[in-house]
């Protein structure tokens, strides 16, 4: 085979594993999207106000999707990886010379990455519960059993995932692509039978239904945003497989699918109006239904799983940004790093979601939920994107300006009629965000405020090292390595170990795991070493943020001149901190560090978080008031 036939070979499998992991989300949308617009009672089904939602769906799908994420977000990456937290990190590293931005952009991510967590624990609910009722249109007699098939289908899903999702994978690229196909053949044979609805490519429709309806027009826009909303799970699943598969699955396979049955769905609303209830799966022949049902649940799942892989992500990327507490996370895939399982995270999402479903009972008043949070996180995304342009392009205020304010006045739009759905549902996905905000935010300022009393109790180094120099203690074979969050000072551990032992190992190593603000760390960077003196030495370990730490081996490969690691001869001393919260604050100060104090006690164990040998640790408490 040539070289050019390889080539693209492999860029054809490349594509469609794209397909499959990051369009899963926006390829469900058409199973409530249309259905939705017409289902709030703000508008009659008929061909100007058909014509005008399809026109604004089908612009919206071009401006957002196409131009905005597809042409220059996914430029907006972090070392090839993208996502809300990986774009922050990215802006904060870039801005150093204007530190009054730093703190109000990591809340702005940490916003954004709250929001991802609320998204994802209802995508799964409405999704898969979209798809179920499909069994409906030819057997209502089935109705009473859709809310329990749906709670059986995500209750595999989620009890899965400790599995992994290595072989589930292979299959997602395929499952999708077919998903897509069968989506446009359904939509073209309804649009051949009624072409007039292509006039809906004109943007005046879209125009005219504002101006003839204003308001409604405007609510109407919180069920149109409902077609774009997998852009961001596109964004924050580029370090996979990078920009051009992601293009070339967008404007070869998914846009067509997604306009052409679109259009086919109004094409049928057209011909009967009646059908809106369940237009999806009534444009399907009848002889093809319950196979599209199968096929539908599957994509669903598929696109489950696509977002729930993500929330593990963004969690990994959180607790290694210091923005949640240590969680066990456990790799599911030797060969790729992204296969991970966080236990804590699936059984709280497998709740959320399990609970959504048996509450809301319809996709139709599930939807009335949905889009609040993605369309803020999308938000958060333009705005990131002018100070990317800004900073890291490098790009004028004015170019910044006139390439980011179309998008965020749309996005705005998008934003502020969502806000309308919040009495109505809209309000569950704020306040799931709101909480996880409060644990992020909690956990990063207790952090901030545990390492500043430990830093005031800190004996200062070199007064440490000239102590045991003058008055040498008894010194024991082999190595101690001292963990330490901070790079300055003699750590607690090791004083208290020489108060109580009175003993110090011939070897000390100070150890600092430090998470810098890209995705990976090369081999040849990862080490800092420094020798102090009096057999004394100071090692930093840098990771990036989608990196696990693995000190043992590590510190095995670590090719540092004067430092060798024995497993058996080497000890590890970890500090274990107990919260006080001290008196005298008010009584929210006084929650949260009650909040940081739970947090810190339900962290994962440093040593297993670490993966350090069991038998070889030795942790010194100590209680710290903040």
């Amino acid at each position: 085979m040539s070289h050019a036939g390889t080539r693209g070979g492999l860029r054809q499998s490349v594509t469609l594993a794209a397909l499959g992991v990051v369009f899963g989300d926006i390829g469900t949308s058409p199973l409530y999207a249309l259905r939705q617009c017409f289902m709030q009672g703000h508008l009659a089904i008929d061909e100007p106000a058909l014509l005008g939602v399809l026109s604004m769906m089908f612009w919206a799908l071009v401006i957002v999707i196409s131009l905005e994420y597809i042409t220059f977000v996914l430029r907006a990456d972090n070392d090839g990886e993208g996502g809300v937290l990986a774009l922050m990190a990215l802006v904060v590293t870039r801005i150093e010379k204007h530190r009054q931005w730093r703190g109000a952009l990591t809340t702005l991510g940490l916003v954004g990455a709250a929001l991802l967590f609320a998204d994802a624990m209802i995508t799964p609910a409405i999704s898969v519960l979209s798809a179920v009722e499909g069994l409906q249109v030819q057997a209502p007699v089935l109705a009473p059993y859709v809310v329990p098939l749906t709670v059986v289908i995500l209750s595999a899903l989620y009890l899965s995932q400790r599995f992994g999702t290595g072989r589930i994978g292979a299959v997602f690229g395929p499952i999708i692509a077919l998903w897509f196909t069968a989506l446009g053949a359904i939509g073209l044979a309804s649009i051949i039978e009624t072409p007039a609805v292509l006039a809906a490519l004109n943007p005046w429709y879209g125009l005219r239904l504002f101006l003839d309806h204003g308001v409604i027009a405007f609510l109407v826009m919180s069920a149109v945003f409902l077609v774009v909303t997998g852009g961001e799970s596109l964004y924050a699943d580029m370090g996979h497989f990078g920009r051009r598969p992601i293009r070339r699955a967008w404007f070869m396979i998914v846009l067509p699918g997604l306009v052409l049955n679109y259009f086919g769905q109004g094409a049928l609303l057209l011909r009967s109006p009646e059908a809106l209830d369940h237009v999806f799966f009534a444009a399907v022949p009848g002889w093809a239904l319950y196979p599209m049902v199968a096929l539908a649940t599957v994509a669903a799942v598929t696109a489950s799983q696509t977002v729930i892989s993500g929330a593990f992500s963004v969690a990994n990327t959180a607790v290694q940004l210091g923005f949640l507490p240590r969680l066990f996370i456990r790799q599911t895939s030797r060969a790729a790093k992204g296969q991970i399982y966080v236990p804590a995270i699936n059984w709280v999402f497998m709740t959320g979601t399990l609970s959504l479903v048996v509450w809301f009972e319809q996709s139709s008043r599930l939807a009335a939920a949905y889009g609040v949070a993605v369309s803020t996180t999308m938000l958060v995304t333009t705005l990131f994107l002018y100070f990317v342009a800004r900073h890291v392009w490098n790009w004028s205020r004015l170019r910044a300006v006139v390439l980011t304010v179309p998008f965020v006045t749309l996005n705005l739009l998008f934003f502020s009629s969502n806000l309308v759905k919040i009495p109505a549902g809209g309000w569950l996905p704020a306040l799931i965000a709101l909480f996880v905000f409060m644990i992020m935010d909690t956990w990063r300022q207790g952090r901030a405020a545990l390492y500043r009393a430990l830093d005031a109790e800190h004996l200062d180094l070199a007064l440490f090292l000239s102590s045991i120099g003058i008055d040498p203690p008894v010194r024991v074979s082999g190595t101690a390595i001292f963990l330490t969050g901070t790079r300055e000072g003699a750590p607690r551990a090791l004083l208290h170990n020489m108060k109580h032992n009175r003993v110090l190992h011939e070897a000390v190593v100070l150890l600092t795991v430090a998470t810098a603000r890209v995705p990976f760390v090369a081999p040849t960077q990862r080490i800092e070493y420094e020798t102090l003196g009096q057999g004394v030495s100071r090692m930093v370990l840098t990771y990036g943020f989608m990196e696990r730490p693995h000190l043992p081996r590590d510190l095995r490969e670590a090719a540092v001149p004067g430092f060798v690691y024995d497993e058996m001869d080497t000890t590890f001393f970890l500090g274990r901190e107990a919260v006080l919260v001290g008196p005298g604050r008010g009584w929210f100060a006084r929650l949260r560090g009650h909040l940081f104090a739970l947090l810190s006690r339900n962290a994962t164990n440093a040593a297993k978080f670490f993966r350090l040998p069991p038998n070889r640790v030795i942790e010194i408490g100590a209680q710290i008031e903040i």
